[in-house]
């Protein structure tokens, strides 16, 4: 089982991005995209534990496509047949070591690819309760009750069928890989003692505390 990230994929946090870390990348061309291991999965809503690497660890709410059949090279007309249900997703960085990686053109596992750094939720929903469009879904992140997050898939530059078609070129997808598919703008940090939650057209999904 693969985690596929999506960098990003709303231009609204591109610019944010480059106002946090630097760097000065912009809006890309096509979907950029990174891994974490199946160590990074933090299931079942258990607490998260800001590691003690970092002192500036930050929330990135997304929406996860579950792959539910194996594919490569898949053209993006054929690309929805390979995904059925979605969930939510907290792709969890730490941006000090982020900044510091892009300063010196250094890979980022260290930032991102952590232990139980990707958050997903307990509960896929299956896309026709949610009206059958991927690109026509809106997502939230309370903390502490306070709306921080909000997205809509609408207003991602590349969508899903693109991004999976993008990925397939050069790595196989297999049943159960996630797909991470780009936070919008909002992100910041989390502290000891908060508590997250996240809904899905009004559902909630994601809902634990950061300890």
């Amino acid at each position: 089982m693969k985690i596929i990230c999506i960098g990003r994929n709303y231009a609204a946090h591109a610019a944010e991005l480059d106002r946090q870390v630097g760097g000065g990348a912009g809006i890309p061309a096509e979907p950029i995209w990174f891994l974490k291991p199946d160590t990074a999965l933090l299931r079942n809503n258990d607490p998260f534990y800001i590691p003690s690497f970092t002192q500036e660890l930050h929330y990135e709410c997304e929406l996860v496509v579950r792959i539910d059949r194996v594919g490569k090279s898949i053209s993006e007309r054929f690309a929805h047949r390979y995904y059925h249900e979605v969930g939510l997703g907290i792709d969890f960085t730490a941006r000090d070591l982020q900044r510091r990686a892009i300063a010196e053109g250094l890979p980022w596992e260290s930032c991102k690819a952590f232990d139980r750094s990707a958050a997903i939720s307990p509960e896929f929903v299956p896309l026709d309760e949610l009206g059958g469009d991927v690109q026509r879904l809106r997502f939230a992140l309370d903390i502490d009750g306070e709306r921080r997050q909000t997205g809509d898939t609408a207003d991602m530059l590349f969508p899903v069928d693109r991004i999976i078609a993008s990925v397939s070129r050069y790595m196989t997808l297999r049943m159960g890989d996630l797909i991470y598919t780009g936070t919008p703008a909002g992100v910041g940090p989390v502290h000891p003692g908060e508590n997250l939650r996240a809904t899905l057209e009004g559902r909630e999904l994601l809902n634990f505390d950061i300890r």
